[in-house]
């Protein structure tokens, strides 16, 4: 224990310093305060954001897009059971392609993986059967998940099979189907998954679609492969791949198809 006159001198000490302190010092803060902000100093200028020319007609391509069928050629496609042969579908009217059945999936020369992706598809002009056997087709992302196109107009079926459902997936919130006479618009922001070094998933791939302006997938995961028969899963790391439209063996249109890199 210290000495009592060792505490009054060190108390003496401890009072006179800050009196002194306070004496020259009366407006200092017991902390000092940061510099006030301005607005500048939140401003980002560099890099610029690029300009992109949007289209003038809703639902068009704007100036940074790939278009991959406008209604003329079928040259950004090729046959998926053949990819050195050119694809086997059929032009309408020059305004739109049309699935020729048991001819075979077509598939995108050009491979992709974020991207975001407008298409407009109808069902066959005559209404036939019901169910998934009507107006049945679907674009395939990476060539593995699938975004499904079918006639959900008046036609029940699961939900997790109809329009614009992630098939075996994920039902969509609404059905905004149009009538079987009328175009339908897929509008998609995709996320592609992406793998660890070893192999092992690092992230799942992601997907949101507005199905006629409406928005019928919010930005939610999708689980794996789309498979018919079994469980949804991630089996094998992989990179940027094909976009792919089905043939199921109706006779599904298409037409204005653009993508954008992302």
């Amino acid at each position: 224990m210290k000495p009592l006159h060792l505490w009054l001198a060190l108390a003496t000490f401890t009072v006179s310093f800050n009196t002194q302190a306070q004496h020259q010092y009366p407006n200092t803060p017991p902390e000092v305060s940061p510099m006030p902000m301005k607005p500048e100093m939140t401003e980002i200028w560099e890099p610029e954001v690029p300009v992109v020319t949007p289209a003038k007609k809703l639902g068009d391509a704007p100036s940074d897009a790939i278009v991959l069928f406008d209604g003329s050629n079928l040259d950004q496609w090729v046959s998926q059971n053949d990819p050195t042969q050119p694809a086997p579908w059929k032009i309408v009217e020059n305004d739109h392609m049309e699935v020729v059945p048991g001819s075979g999936f077509i598939q995108t020369k050009m491979k992709f993986g974020d991207c975001q992706l407008h298409i407009e598809f109808s069902a066959p002009d005559k209404v036939e059967s019901d169910g998934q056997g009507r107006g049945n087709s679907g674009v395939f992302f990476q060539k593995r998940y699938e975004l499904q196109i079918l006639d959900s107009y008046n036609n029940r079926t699961y939900s997790n099979g109809q329009a614009a459902s992630i098939y075996k997936d994920h039902a969509p919130l609404v059905n905004a189907m149009r009538g079987p006479l009328e175009w339908n618009t897929y509008d998609v922001v995709y996320t592609a998954p992406r793998f660890k070094a070893d192999g092992r998933l690092d992230s799942p791939a992601r997907i949101t679609v507005f199905h006629n302006g409406v928005l019928v997938q919010n930005n939610v995961t999708i689980n794996g492969l789309t498979l018919y028969i079994g469980l949804h899963h991630y089996p094998e790391a992989h990179g940027d791949d094909v976009i792919t439209l089905q043939d199921h063996g109706n006779k599904t249109q298409f037409r204005n198809i653009w993508v954008r890199k992302l």
